[in-house]
């Protein structure tokens, strides 16, 4: 039988490794982190969203993707559209002088803000693919419930402690991000990533 120990580093490193690529969540816990803004609910909804997935994807919900074979192109559709829209948000936010954000500034609501969080977390089929399809095919590889268990923890361990490090190490960045000049570049950098992932979305479609 395989060690518990073992079972929840591979956990751990599975989750860490598919997780660590920048993408729409990322970039946008980023930015928030560098806002200083709602920091602590927007990691904690990310690494519970991840949660939930991770163990629906050990629990064996990954068969349900193959059971609708369609279902992982209406999620990159979906997705798709959804990057695009707030890809031309980032887009207009760096276009308008109202919109420019030093440290400063009053952050968005928390409600906006968790909306948009949950949006760029459940709307991307990526994060399927990843936690039920990817890291439920791994952790098969561990019999039991204690096995499986300790699989998970590990994985659902990486991805609070990937979240809350990413919002919360985004402040040091704050002496470099002063000037509104700098948020418009930041804007416009977060627009064409939202632009270049939804192309991809829409050329596996």
């Amino acid at each position: 039988m395989t060690p518990l120990w073992s079972a929840a580093l591979t956990g751990f490193l599975t989750s860490f490794a598919l997780i660590l690529a920048i993408g729409a969540q990322n970039a946008f816990v980023l930015k928030q982190g560098l806002q200083r803004a709602h920091v602590f609910w927007v990691a904690l909804t990310c690494a519970l969203s991840d949660a939930i997935l991770i163990t629906a994807g050990v629990a064996g919900f990954g068969a349900v993707i193959k059971a609708a074979p369609e279902l992982p192109r209406l999620m990159a559709l979906a997705g798709g559209a959804f990057l695009v829209f707030y890809g031309l948000l980032k887009f207009r936010d760096a276009a308008s002088a109202n919109a420019q954000q030093t440290a400063g500034d009053t952050p968005r609501a928390l409600l906006p803000t968790l909306l948009t969080t949950l949006a760029l977390t459940w709307l991307n089929p990526h994060v399927y693919l990843d936690t039920l399809g990817l890291i439920g095919a791994v952790s098969t590889r561990f019999e039991g419930i204690a096995g499986k268990a300790a699989f998970t923890a590990g994985a659902v361990s990486a991805s609070f402690m990937f979240f809350f490090s990413l919002a919360y190490g985004a402040r040091f960045l704050a002496p470099l991000l002063k000037t509104p000049r700098t948020w418009q570049i930041l804007d416009i950098l977060i627009g064409l990533l939202m632009l270049w992932l939804a192309a991809g979305l829409f050329l596996s479609a």
